[in-house]
């Protein structure tokens, strides 16, 4: 099985916004964010998705994905790429 760790980006009141997650079924999981049956943050607003990388581990995923949500310059790196690209 496969994992994804991705970065959603949406704009919201004049900012941009981004969320990190990690999944096994990336498309179910956007519809569920855009839907409003993703996680709590995420409700009310239509995201794009701007960053996926793939794992085969699941312990893997979730280390990069803590990785991604504390280290704020490599999320600005990929926030900054996604709003212009």
């Amino acid at each position: 099985m496969s994992y994804y760790v991705y970065m959603l980006l949406t704009k919201r009141a004049g900012k941009f916004l981004s969320y990190v997650g990690y999944t096994s079924n990336l498309k179910k999981r956007i519809n569920k964010h855009n839907t409003s049956k993703g996680a709590k943050f995420t409700k009310g607003s239509t995201w794009k998705i701007i960053y996926k990388r793939k794992f085969i581990s699941k312990i893997d995923a979730l280390r990069y994905e803590y990785l991604l949500k504390n280290n704020k310059k490599l999320r600005f790196k990929l926030k900054t790429r996604g709003i212009y690209s």
